[in-house]
């Protein structure tokens, strides 16, 4: 590409208050606009401080507004915003030290056309950095976008607004930010404090553009219903009948949970309706000969998959799944995901499909606790434990385990780390370390060379001292449900180090291939209810990440928003393990009689509702530590009776809060979350409820729990989110043992956790002791007073 090609508006930098404006020529940078005022700035929200004057932003185009997502159709226009967050960077990029270029990448579906596309930037500059006049030059698959002259603002960030040549954005793109200071910068030491910017991860990236119509071929499958190149939270409608069936929606349940997996931690939503087709590409879901949403479904004898154009959209595409019966619907879901559909044209007839039986603690997005595990196992494709160069970003390791993994108190695991420094001469060894840390905790500093007196006398006289392995012992409350390893060089020159080594990426520090973690040590176990298991990692549920040991509960006429929750749960689950939910049962009501009933007492329960579904709701808690009051509007919690606070005190169950949270749900008049409890019918399971007070907050939940402070929020037996988005999470039931553990080592278990009732056992059995010692001991006194009574007699009679 020639650099003529950038002329006249491709490499345009203007100011957000310029939107609009007459084009300028190549590379012209304009002033950047004053710091937005943040709303707890003096004035109030949207006012300056007084004295300063901030010029009105001028109105983005209409095209860059993003439309909402769930009223605007796919065969639509498109535009999308990517915020820096969304492409993996939630804390922003960071540039300074000896660190002064990075990027950033970002993806665009098949299926979608850029026509426009815009950058706007959000920099945090230090004084020092803008004083010295530096700029910073952007660069876009290698090719040059513009600079931009750095500014500071005491008031906030400084924002920039970039226009992106629509031609230059490809499938897959690489954005790179430079500091246009090195020459001055790179041997300035010492100075990242004071010479660094930051792009804030509230930039974003406006797209728009035209959508492609795809052809009705089972072969592009996924897409278009879904792209895996898409990088910001999915949208896949689906349609049921007037009067969905429970085997209907347990085939969205698979085909939802599979569709989880592939949006990963992007997220994705489930539209459902029921007498209309969506705007744009959907699943329908039906019999043979079904009329759905207008669509006569095909007749058939066996499970059929099928793609046809939407009436209702010019781009559309409908993907239809049809079955005789339940198991048909389940066997043509299963075909769609279980393996790449290979065979050219609109239609599949699905033969018998055989599904897999899972074990227990399975999940392939699971780390191994059966042996150690080797940590470059746990990267994705391609990736490796290397960093080049002096200035580098952190090694990031990410790893899924089970949330119930067991230890006794003072026993750890073993972090086994193999690392290798550069073998360079102007390496500072004493001030250069690789850091160590796991979900944000720090865990130590590993040394170039090895410590102690002799290993430095040693290197003195010019020995081998170099330490290449280190062990590190993880606490076990260190380990969560989805973790991050952290690994760093910090690798720091020589005071008479030239500059050009500095900026040398010909160097590598490494992690070795021998590094791993081994939690095989553990075991499962813990206590449920526990809501943090179950937004983390959908625990209990997936310990047989298939649900085969699964219920899942919806009133007897279910509502869109309750579907459509339900399948968002199913995503987040299947995300968690790498399984789809292959063997789930739905059932709408609570089971009385028939197979559901025994499959009732024999599963883990997860049921959604709301409180407007009042019998349903009545059966589903009753003989749990939840009520629903007279009126079937509010959900309450009742005091504990007396012989139940008592039965709590000697069990040592100290932290139940009955009281606090009734009165809580008593004033919030709108709320959303989670209830669990043991279930009333199988004592060796758990019921977990979603539970809102309308279907417009139900539909809120899953969005929340994409939030991670929220989700962070949420732990207990009952988490509740009220309007303000405000988690207020409580324990108001009692908490059972769940999984295996030896007898022996249960017993020791159960006695540390009922110290009370030990020390009454105790105090019990040392009083029986004392009074039947005191008993004997009296007896013994008076036996030997009689026989001491009886020789002074026959010796006064002997006299």
């Amino acid at each position: 590409m020639k650099m003529s090609d950038f002329a006249l508006g491709f490499c345009l930098l203007m100011p957000t208050a310029a939107v609009g404006a007459s084009v300028a020529a190549a590379n012209t940078v304009l002033p950047p606009l004053p710091a937005i005022i943040p709303s707890d700035a003096a004035g109030g929200p949207g006012k300056a401080p007084p004295g300063d004057k901030v010029p009105a932003l001028a109105p983005a185009p209409a095209a860059m507004t993003p439309p909402n997502d769930d009223d605007v159709g796919d065969d639509a226009p498109f535009s999308e915003e990517i915020s820096v967050a969304q492409m993996r960077h939630p804390q922003g990029i960071y540039l300074g030290g000896d660190l002064l270029q990075a990027g950033m990448r970002f993806t665009v579906p098949a299926s979608q056309v850029v026509t426009y596309a815009s950058l706007d930037l959000a920099l945090k500059v230090s004084a020092a950095l803008a004083a010295r006049g530096s700029s910073l030059q952007l660069m876009l698959n290698g090719q040059p976008l513009g600079t931009l002259p750095l500014s500071a603002s005491e008031a906030g960030p400084v924002h920039y607004r970039l226009v992106i040549p629509a031609k230059m954005v490809v499938a897959q793109n690489n954005l790179s930010f430079r500091i246009n200071d090195a020459g001055r910068l790179v041997c300035k030491r010492d100075t990242g404090h004071r010479y660094w910017l930051t792009v804030l991860p509230t930039s974003t990236l406006m797209l728009s553009g035209q959508r492609l119509k795809f052809r009705s071929d089972l072969h592009f499958f996924p897409r278009p219903f879904f792209d895996p190149l898409r990088m910001i939270r999915a949208k896949v409608p689906m349609v049921f009948g007037s009067a969905p069936k429970p085997g209907e929606v347990s085939a969205a349940v698979i085909l939802a949970s599979w569709l989880g997996m592939q949006a990963d931690y992007r997220g994705i939503h489930f539209p459902v309706s029921h007498a209309r087709l969506p705007q744009g590409n959907g699943v329908i879901f039906g019999h043979p000969g079904e009329t759905v949403a207008g669509i006569v479904l095909p007749q058939t004898g066996q499970p059929l998959i099928k793609i046809i154009d939407n009436p209702a959209s010019t781009t559309g595409k409908l993907l239809l799944i049809v079955g005789n019966n339940d198991n048909q619907l389940r066997q043509a879901a299963w075909r769609l995901i279980n393996a790449p559909l290979t065979t050219q044209g609109d239609t599949l007839q699905v033969p018998v499909q055989t599904v897999a039986v899972r074990q227990p603690y399975d999940a392939p997005r699971w780390i191994n606790t059966r042996h150690p595990v080797l940590l470059y196992t746990l990267l994705p494709h391609g990736d490796n434990l290397v960093s080049s160069g002096i200035s580098h970003d952190a090694l990031w390791v990410n790893f899924r385990a089970a949330p119930d993994l067991f230890l006794w108190d003072g026993e750890t695991f073993p972090l086994n780390i193999h690392y290798r420094f550069p073998s360079v001469s102007w390496l500072d060894e004493q001030r250069s370390f690789l850091s160590v840390a796991l979900n944000g905790a720090f865990l130590g500093n590993l040394p170039v060379n090895k410590p102690g007196l002799l290993e430095t006398l040693w290197h003195r006289l010019g020995g081998d001292a170099r330490q290449e392995h280190s062990v590190l012992s993880l606490a076990p409350y260190r380990i969560y449900g989805d973790n991050q390893l952290q690994l760093w060089f910090n690798i720091q020159a020589k005071a008479s180090a030239p500059c050009n080594v500095l900026s040398n990426n010909n160097i590598r520090s490494r992690i070795l291939s021998s590094s791993s973690i081994d939690l095989s040590k553990s075991r499962h176990f813990g206590l449920l209810p526990n809501l943090s298991w179950f937004v983390g990692a959908s625990f209990p549920f997936s310990r047989l990440a298939d649900y085969s040991h699964t219920l899942l509960l919806l009133p007897q006429q279910p509502s869109d928003a309750q579907i459509s929750t339900l399948l968002g749960l199913a995503a987040r689950a299947a995300s968690a393990t790498g399984v789809a939910l292959a063997r789930n049962t739905v059932a709408f009501g609570v089971p009385q009689a028939g197979a559901l009933r025994y499959r009732l007492r024999a599963s883990n329960v997860l049921a959604v509702t709301t409180l407007a579904d009042d019998a349903f709701n009545r059966r589903l808690l009753a003989h749990s530590p939840y009520v629903l009051r007279a009126d079937g509007q509010r959900l309450g919690i009742p005091s504990p009776s007396l012989s139940d606070e008592v039965r709590s005190w000697l069990a040592g169950d100290w932290g139940r809060r009955q009281l606090d949270a009734d009165r809580y749900l008593s004033s919030n008049e709108r709320w959303r979350g989670f209830i669990s409890y043991r279930s009333p019918w199988s004592k060796k399971h758990l019921v977990v409820v979603a539970l809102a007070t309308d279907d417009a907050q139900l539909l809120r939940l899953n969005q929340d729990l994409a939030q991670p402070e929220l989700n962070a929020a949420i732990r207990g037996d009952t988490a509740i989110i009220s309007g303000t988005d405000t988690v207020r999470s409580f324990r108001v039931g009692p908490q059972f043992p769940s999984g295996q553990m030896p007898w022996y080592m249960m017993t020791l278990w159960y006695a540390s956790q009922h110290c009370v009732v030990l020390a009454l056992i105790t105090l019990a059995l040392a009083t029986l002791l004392g009074l039947a010692s005191s008993a004997m001991l009296r007896r013994h006194a008076r036996q030997r007073l009689q026989l001491q009574q009886h020789a002074d007699n026959k010796e006064v009679k002997h006299d």
